[in-house]
């Protein structure tokens, strides 16, 4: 359900965000201060958030589909 989803893409962001560290060392900016930056356009930002999540939630429901079709085809 919608809880489900939420702490999947919250797991997701996390992994993200600890990637996103490995990547970023030894560069000049700290992560901790680029993560941190608000965006200039708050509207864009969550814009661009809700696409994201929109997103993630079709691929979810698509492959919550596709195994209950095989799950019904198998029987």
């Amino acid at each position: 359900g919608a809880k489900f989803i939420h702490v999947v893409y919250r797991f997701a962001r996390y992994v993200m965000i600890e990637d996103m560290k490995k990547l970023s060392a030894g560069t000049d900016i700290p992560f901790a201060k680029a993560i941190m930056r608000r965006p200039e356009d708050m509207y864009i930002a969550k814009a661009r958030h809700r696409v994201a999540y929109n997103k993630l939630l079709q691929i979810l429901q698509r492959e919550d589909f596709i195994i209950q079709e095989y799950g019904r085809k198998a029987r």
